[in-house]
């Protein structure tokens, strides 16, 4: 077995997938390499490969051969840009292009000033131009060539060639600057999709200040240490994972979780790399460091979403394949018919733009990389278009509708005893329990100033409860299995009816007080999910191992169908029974216990993955706060993505039929063919810059 290594490589020069398909073909032909994945969204290329047969410079030479470049560092460099500047810059970009093609037609045309400059200017002087201007583009086309490639860059150069072989080097010459010009478009556009996705990149800490040797040092993150004490200043970044030491700071999450107001860290807290201490100064342990931290797989996650394309993405990408080849059929047969030069370079040129290529992954990098930066980690725009289409919502209780921590709802005293003496007696005897219940009925007696008693001969029987002996009474808190004589308590079936789950107390086998406890289900849980069914979710099931009293009644609260007693096995086969339907499945849960449920279903979704390794592998989409209102918000960004998506398709389908028609014709002359093709791919860009804005 050949040993590996994974290496990211940088790459320069990509603009659609046509660019990442040939670099990814360029790479893989190596020997010694084992996979290969080019992603257009962060410009690199994650090789697997055998070090011992292929290194760097051999990946370098191949990439350069096919036309792309790998630079030096691929560090993220982003300029600063509000949405603001980016749709000003967006309006320039279209008032210009529209300028120059009028100023063609109107200057160009009508004056006739192309006849003018082809008649006085000798034609070796224009062709020098030409060939000087398209250079970089000629270049790319004849290593395509020799590839035995055909790219966009191939049918323009034909334009050109068709121009200057029937004389007009001017027509030639302005096909080049046209060339330049939707390139510059193509990468305007493609970098504007990125934008989000290095926004959220550019967020990771670069430097630590670290304790050593009693003494504070600012070093590169890449050197901390787990277990090294870092110290954060108000207003730093924290640069680890790590828990607060000593210190208190309010610290600003809202690069892990989305949420904008901060939270106060102090003693015991956990906090993340990438958040910022605002207010106060921390020293934090060091649990992780780098990709490790919470915020280095969110970053990871987010770059690598483009692996898993959409099914339309994967369509697009083979129409593109087979989209050129038709064009130069159509260029041809064009000729044959018309036996003019100049509508058949026409066609050419008026049908080379990317925008197929870029209809689809644009859109996902923008929506993928705008919902990260908002806590929201999807895993590329496969699981966006299945969660656009999804029906059934099956939903975990225990963490995820509910809080994950019982409270004591009722106290019971019986036999004389008051309130606050049964109180007093079951949270000393549960001391030292470390039951969910018992936890609630120490609180319970903490917010109500209860003094506790010692206690002696503490005894824990498993699924039964806990017994001690208090001021010479033995006394027992626990279940029915414990406790025999609750079986006849009237006021226990209406409890469970409630669906509460009940704990018994007796004094000296006297039942002396029952307390009831509930998970607190999430107050906005019955708004979100009534807002899922409004948005095509058609069925809700309640997933639960709690018993059937339990289950029923929160089931019947919130309107939904459940099935209770369930392990983790059982909620996988309901995952592919109604697979098995045909239904599009979404299974929400707290990414542990549910993590082969959540891997099962087509779209997993972790509830409040922060920190949590298993939820984050596990799901396809992670939400990095508990709020269920996070979850009707994802379907609607997927359903508003895939709209945004159709209508690029649409739009681009559309705009290519009328240009090659009219080319095809004759009514669209090879310079407004050129000026044209640009075109569509600054609509697909302003229809997708809508995703970078949340509604």
């Amino acid at each position: 077995m050949p040993n590996s290594k994974t290496l990211e490589i940088p790459i320069s020069g990509m603009d659609c997938a046509e660019c990442t398909q040939h670099v990814q073909h360029a790479i893989e032909k190596l020997p010694g390499v084992q996979s290969v994945n080019v992603f257009l969204g962060t410009e690199k290329a994650v090789v697997k490969l055998d070090p011992a047969q292929v290194d760097i410079p051999a990946i370098r030479s191949a990439v350069q051969g096919a036309g792309y470049d790998v630079p030096a560092s691929n560090s993220p460099k982003v300029d600063p840009i509000s949405m603001g500047d980016f749709n000003r810059k967006l309006t320039v970009m279209l008032v210009s292009v529209f300028a120059i093609i009028l100023s063609v037609v109107i200057f160009g045309e009508v004056l006739g000033l192309f006849d003018f400059l082809n008649e006085r200017v000798p034609f070796l002087f224009g062709l020098v131009l030409v060939i000087a201007g398209g250079y970089p583009v000629f270049m790319n086309v004849i290593r395509a060539t020799l590839k035995r490639q055909i790219i966009s860059h191939t049918l323009m150069t034909l334009g050109v060639i068709a121009a200057l072989v029937v004389g007009q080097w001017v027509t030639a010459a302005l096909v080049v600057v046209f060339m330049r010009i939707g390139d510059y478009v193509e990468n305007f556009t493609t970098e504007s999709a990125r934008r989000a996705v290095k926004e959220l990149t550019a967020l990771t800490p670069q430097t630590a200040r670290v304790e050593r040797d009693a003494k504070e040092i600012e070093i590169p993150v890449s050197e901390v240490k787990v277990g090294e004490t870092i110290i954060v200043r108000p207003g730093e970044k924290i640069a680890v994972d790590g828990e607060v030491i000593s210190g208190q700071a309010t610290v600003d999450q809202s690069a892990i979780t989305g949420e904008s107001m901060p939270i106060e860290a102090g003693n015991g807290t956990h906090v993340y790399a990438a958040t910022i201490a605002k207010l106060g100064s921390l020293r934090i342990r060091t649990e992780r460091i780098g990709s490790d931290t919470t915020f280095g797989r969110v970053v990871k996650m987010v770059e690598e979403a483009e692996a898993h394309r959409a099914d339309v993405q994967q369509l697009a990408d083979k129409f593109s394949a087979w989209y050129l080849p038709v064009v130069a059929v159509i260029a041809a047969l064009t000729f044959i018919f018309t036996r003019n030069p100049l509508s058949t370079a026409a066609v050419l040129l008026v049908a080379c733009s990317c925008s197929f290529a870029l209809a689809t992954p644009v859109a996902m990098l923008a929506s993928v990389g705008a919902s990260a930066k908002r806590g929201l980690l999807i895993k590329g725009g496969k699981y966006l278009e299945l969660l656009a289409r999804a029906d059934v919502l099956l939903v975990d209780k225990t963490g995820t509708l509910t809080l994950g921590q019982p409270q004591v709802t009722d106290v019971i005293p019986l036999n004389g005893l008051s309130r606050s003496e049964i109180l007093s007696l079951a949270a000393s005897v549960e001391r030292y329990s470390e039951h969910p219940l018992a936890e609630a009925v120490r609180t319970l007696a903490h917010d109500e100033n209860i003094a506790l008693v010692e206690s002696q001969n503490f005894e824990s029987v498993p699924g039964h409860g806990v017994r001690a002996t208090i001021d010479s009474r033995r006394v027992a808190v626990g279940n029915r299995r414990l406790i025999p004589s609750a079986e006849s308590l009237s006021i226990a079936s209406e409890l469970e009816a409630q669906g509460k789950t009940l704990l018994f107390m007796e004094r000296d086998n006297e039942l002396v007080g029952v307390f009831a406890a509930a998970d607190t289900l999430r107050s906005e849980v019955p708004a979100a999910l009534k807002e899922a069914r409004s948005l095509g979710i058609r069925h809700i099931e309640l997933l639960t191992g709690d018993n059937e009293r339990t289950a029923s009644a929160l089931a019947d609260k919130l309107g939904v169908s459940y099935r209770a007693n369930l392990l983790p096995e059982n909620k996988i086969d309901i995952v592919k029974e109604y697979q098995a339907k045909g239904h599009v499945v979404v299974m929400v849960g707290d990414g542990v216990n549910d993590a082969p449920a959540l891997a099962q279903a087509d779209i997993g979704i972790a509830m409040g993955a922060a920190g949590t390794d298993v939820a984050i592998e596990a799901a396809h989409i992670a939400l990095m706060r508990e709020d269920w209102n996070l979850v009707p918000d994802v379907l609607k960004i997927a359903q508003r993505t895939m709209r945004v998506v159709r209508t690029n398709l649409l739009f681009t389908t559309a705009y290519n039929i009328i240009g090659l028609t009219l080319a095809a014709f004759g009514f669209l002359p090879p310079v407004l063919a050129a000026a044209a093709q640009s075109l569509p791919d600054i609509g697909i860009m302003g229809n997708s810059a809508r995703l970078l804005r949340h509604k």
